[in-house]
């Protein structure tokens, strides 16, 4: 999870994401993404990344092309990475069918 905090234009970050995002995808082990957008702020997000393990995340990350986008993201905010790991099973609702693009979570 990396939670930042944007100092420029928001649509200038997001492009920037969705390259260093496509970078992520193509990596060993990614598995998915969510980029949040604050309700109230536009100038803070979330993003919640899914990895098969630990070691694939990091290695992700030390990759020499990673670099380059991660300096993107940090001239267009700042940023808290953290590493989580599940501490219980996913719930969803049988009745929720959420979309790309939807309903906002909370």
């Amino acid at each position: 999870m990396n939670r930042f905090t944007v100092h420029a234009s928001p649509a200038e970050f997001e492009r920037a994401f969705v390259e260093t995002a496509e970078f992520m995808a193509r990596q060993d082990g990614f598995i998915e993404h969510t980029l949040l957008r604050h309700v109230d702020d536009e100038h803070r997000y979330v993003n919640i990344a899914r990895w098969r393990d630990e070691a694939a995340f990091r290695a992700a990350v030390a990759a020499p092309g990673f670099g380059p986008h991660a300096a993107a993201l940090r001239a267009l905010s700042t940023s808290e990475p953290n590493l989580y790991t599940p501490a219980g099973p996913t719930r969803r609702s049988p009745l929720a069918e959420v979309g790309e693009g939807s309903a906002a979570r909370f």
